[in-house]
């Protein structure tokens, strides 16, 4: 008698949003999507602690609170808490968008005026997304996916930077460009060879061994991680939170971009990860979280958290959007945020080998988008507001173009100058409010002599 083998139906509920997974083959893909973003995740606060004159001490501080926001913001996303929160396998960090703004502020204003620049902006996104049934209809199929491919493209020049080995003085060094082509290759090689459910791990194959042999090379610093002690707990109001209106009304406006950010992250990850189009409750879920999540990150001093692109590609990539799979992850940037030497282990993970991961994820999140706006149709009048508006967003916001900003205010050129994404969102709504419904050719169809 032949024997037959019973499906593991266990294991394909990590492709469905809610299902059970035995949690040894849960915290592995977790564990995948918290080292994608981990580094990124930490690096704004260096940049912006920096420039608001914050001590090495303090800094660590505020990484150390990150972490644990960034976990609570992301458990919100998976499980709401009333009306906040998306029911989506949406990973939460700090995001690299306000980097600019915040840097301006934390130096003109000081540390405790962005903590309240933060609180009053968070609540203000969190409110506007509670509202967002009101005015989501201007958020077109054609906008959306729009910015949906403007992100993807915004981030590889990210991915660049982290295969070349990040913010170093050995960047495009021969180390660092052969660790990312081993980390690249480790990954390629997996998704091509694994089976099963093994082969959704490719990322996690490629981190584990690229960190390995960035060990042999001396690029990690092992005696750092036990640094800090063994638990330490996040440090609530380090900052008494000062308010200053130009500083609020700066930050709210990079907000908006944020949420144009999340909305286009959101709906990339809901294409590309359950094949169908995002909900209205779903955007306005999202939104909450990001904003509030953003208000309670101020309480402990941290920048803005929002969702995370890198996480929308490995999404997008491995097709994995269990929310109790995601929510190990979670779990695991609690406790890096509870225990220091889990948080300084993650955080030693090199660039290169980071950048080895991502690049090809970021690639995905401009497939999606393709995808995106070819579903929307190729109308005329949805080929003008694409083309257009990622023709200028990419153009204008271009390092050897960037000039073409200093006629207008600062307040506009730390908004849109570097920020491909805000540009090409402001355009794409203004087209799609100004442009007429049917752009069609009409052709004559009277016979000719």
């Amino acid at each position: 008698m032949q024997k037959t083998t019973t499906p593991d139906c266990s294991m394909e509920n990590i492709f469905r949003l809610d299902g059970q997974v035995p949690m040894a083959k849960a915290i592995p893909f977790g564990l995948q999507h918290i080292l994608a973003m981990f580094v990124a995740n930490l690096t704004p606060i260096t940049m912006i602690g920096a420039a608001g004159g914050l001590s090495q001490g303090e800094i660590a501080i505020l990484l150390q609170n990150a972490m644990f926001v960034a976990g609570i913001a992301t458990l919100i996303q998976l499980y709401p808490v009333w009306k906040i929160g998306s029911r989506l396998p949406v990973v939460m960090g700090v995001s690299f968008t306000f980097v600019s703004v915040l840097s301006m502020v934390a130096s003109n204003y000081g540390y405790p005026t962005l903590v309240g620049a933060v609180l009053i902006g968070g609540i203000f996104e969190g409110t506007l997304g509670l509202l967002a049934r009101y005015w989501r209809k201007i958020i077109t199929p054609i906008v959306a996916a729009t910015v949906v491919t403007a992100i993807g493209l915004s981030l590889f020049t990210v991915g660049t930077r982290s295969f070349g080995g990040g913010y170093n003085e050995d960047f495009g060094s021969a180390q660092n460009l052969l660790l990312g082509t081993i980390t690249l290759a480790v990954c390629l090689l997996w998704n091509a060879l694994s089976k099963g459910y093994l082969k959704q791990l490719s990322v996690l194959a490629g981190l584990l061994v690229g960190y390995i042999i960035a060990i042999f090379m001396g690029k990690v610093d092992l005696t750092a991680i036990m640094s800090g002690g063994l638990v330490a707990l996040p440090h609530l109001l380090p900052y008494t939170p000062q308010f200053h209106p130009g500083a609020i009304l700066s930050v709210c406006i990079i907000f908006l971009v944020s949420a144009a950010e999340t909305i286009g992250d959101t709906s990339a990850l809901v294409a590309g990860g359950l094949n169908r189009k995002i909900t209205g409750e779903e955007i306005s879920g999202s939104l909450a979280c990001d904003g509030y999540g953003s208000a309670i990150s101020s309480l402990f001093g941290c920048p803005p958290v929002t969702s995370f692109s890198q996480n929308v590609g490995l999404v997008a990539m491995t097709k994995v959007v269990n929310r109790f799979t995601i929510m190990t992850g979670a779990a695991c940037m609690i406790l890096a945020g509870l225990l220091p030497p889990i948080g300084n282990f993650f955080a030693s993970l090199p660039d290169s080998v980071l950048g080895g991961c991502t690049i090809m994820m970021f690639g995905t999140i401009v497939t999606s988008g393709m995808q995106m706006i070819a579903e929307a149709g190729f109308t005329q009048r949805n080929i003008v507001i694409a083309s257009l508006s990622l023709a200028i967003g990419v153009g204008f916001t271009s390092t050897t173009e960037v000039e073409i900003w200093n006629i207008f205010p600062e307040i506009v050129r730390t908004v849109f100058a570097e920020n491909v994404v805000a540009v090409v969102f402001v355009v794409a709504i203004i087209l799609s409010l100004v442009l007429p419904k049917n752009m069609e050719v009409v052709r004559d169809s009277a016979p000719k002599d």
